[in-house]
């Protein structure tokens, strides 16, 4: 089951692409879609969630799980 997550501070394709690449740095990601419109994450694979959130948030972004 896909993970969603809501982004803030994104404004750019470079935004998205840094978001991306910290996403699937985590363990268990297979596949990070970022979408800057929306401001949301989708990720599937089985990471742990909260690591998902602490890579974002270490590239300077707010991020919070979507139930």
């Amino acid at each position: 089951m896909p993970i969603t997550l809501r982004i803030e501070g994104m404004t750019c394709e470079n935004c998205v692409r840094h978001v991306r690449q910290a996403l699937e740095s985590v363990p268990g990601v297979e596949r990070a879609l970022v979408e800057l419109d929306a401001g949301r994450a989708v990720v599937e694979g089985t990471p742990d969630p909260q690591d998902l959130v602490a890579a974002v948030e270490e590239e300077g972004y707010a991020a919070e799980l979507v139930p």
